[in-house]
């Protein structure tokens, strides 16, 4: 569980760099990667809620 918070942090850290980029200085390149990161955060987070679930009926 660590590890996939670990990579949801990463993940997320590349997204907010990303998007101010896009933000700031207009580069459409960082914005298709910033929703590239918001795609692979959706899938952690899904994966997250699954672990999280199993881990509490422990």
């Amino acid at each position: 569980m660590k590890e996939l918070i670990e990579k949801i942090n990463t993940e997320f850290e590349a997204f907010a760099s990303e998007a101010n980029q896009q933000a700031e200085k207009g580069n459409k390149a960082a914005g298709t990667r910033a929703r590239k990161s918001a795609l692979e955060l959706s899938k952690l987070f899904k994966e997250f809620r699954k672990v999280s679930v199993e881990e509490s009926k422990k």
